[in-house]
């Protein structure tokens, strides 16, 4: 559906969309859905009558029902209340850090060190929680996705200031150019693959699959699929738990996820790919049960984008390194003993090893 108009803040997001031909005589509830199809439509009637959404030439509030005709156009203001963005943990909203760290700054370029939870750009239901939003409300000005990370995943990300070098470094991307590393915490089941091993179940979206977004897997002889492959190294092992390191060598979506699950190690925390994906549509519809809480221990996957190597500025080669975040730090104090500084030693040493 075509934007004619949208505005971000971290307080208020308010966008209009144009009635088009086809839309002539829908209702109002019907048409604001399609545009935010991702919100109940319970939540958008609500806002329908609290007057949040506004037929131009017509005064607000509006009924539901009240029809909108081809040529109008229709604002929608959705205010900050954190109802709609809030993860839950045992019925209580996740605590979240509301400031990326900067790992890096210059003109140009921005280097964070994402929280958890937060995503990369509006999209969705997530419209304020989100990396470019924030620094947009810092510098008044459009900030640029170059790449993504899953909204639970925390660790690096990249974003542009301005065009030129945003498609100058998502080329490197897309040219597999860059080398990334990443750090997690997974559960070992019998007969898990012994480390070090490399990945290479092929995967891909299928379509009516359910939950909707996550990836089928096929073997790596498998004439279906995308070609994926994961390189693995293990950090430390404890209790039945491993703290690994990640290299992921291709670039598919939750390849990470995937590929460590589908070899023995589901990662803590994980609601897709731990064998029951009921687990995941069951948080998202605020019905997880207890054993789920067990099952998962933490209430996001425990996956952090460590460490990037690209070439920038220009012809220089740089290495960009996140520490730990909160909390993975505080549970593996308190479930395996072991201090941050141990285990950030632990990744420096296999992340130099491998961007050398």
């Amino acid at each position: 559906m075509s934007e004619i108009e949208k505005s971000f803040s971290t307080e208020k997001y308010v966008v209009t969309h144009p009635v088009q031909q086809e839309q002539d005589g829908w209702r109002l509830d019907q048409f604001v859905h399609k545009c935010m199809p991702t919100l109940s439509r319970e939540y958008l009637k609500k806002k329908i009558e609290k007057g949040e959404v506004e037929i131009h030439g017509r005064k607000p509030p509006h009924k539901p029902s009240v029809k909108v005709h081809y040529g109008e156009k229709v604002t929608i203001t959705t205010h900050n209340d954190g109802m709609i963005e809030d993860e839950y943990w045992h019925g209580v909203p996740v605590p979240r850090d509301q400031k990326p760290g900067i790992v890096f700054e210059d003109e140009e370029l921005l280097v964070i060190n994402k929280p958890p939870f937060m995503i990369t750009h509006p999209a969705g239901k997530n419209l304020f929680y989100c990396a470019t939003v924030f620094f947009e409300t810092i510098y008044k000005k459009t900030i640029h996705s170059i790449h993504r990370i899953d909204r639970e995943t925390s660790g690096l990300l990249l974003l542009g200031k301005n065009p030129k070098v945003s498609q100058r470094v998502s080329l490197l991307f897309e040219e597999d150019k860059v080398r990334k590393c990443y750090f997690f915490i997974a559960h070992k089941k019998p007969g898990a693959l012994h480390f070090p091993f490399t990945a290479k179940q092929r995967m891909d979206r299928e379509e009516g699959k359910i939950p909707r977004g996550m990836m089928s897997v096929w073997s790596e002889d498998s004439e279906f699929g995308k070609e994926s492959e994961t390189y693995f190294e293990l950090l430390l092992e404890k209790d039945n738990y491993v703290l690994a390191m990640a290299f992921p060598l291709t670039g598919r979506q939750h390849q990470i996820r995937v590929h460590a699950s589908e070899n023995g190690y589901p990662l803590l925390g994980e609601k897709l790919y731990n064998g029951d994906p009921g687990v995941f549509m069951r948080f998202k519809d605020h019905l997880a049960t207890p054993e789920d809480h067990d099952l998962l221990e933490i209430p996001r996957h425990a996956l952090h984008a460590t460490a990037l190597r690209l070439t920038y500025p220009k012809d220089k080669m740089t290495n960009f390194i996140a520490p730990l975040p909160e909390d993975l730090a505080l549970w593996l104090k308190a479930k395996l003993n072991l201090e941050r500084e141990e285990v950030e030693s632990l990744i420096k040493a296999k992340v130099e090893q491998f961007l050398a």
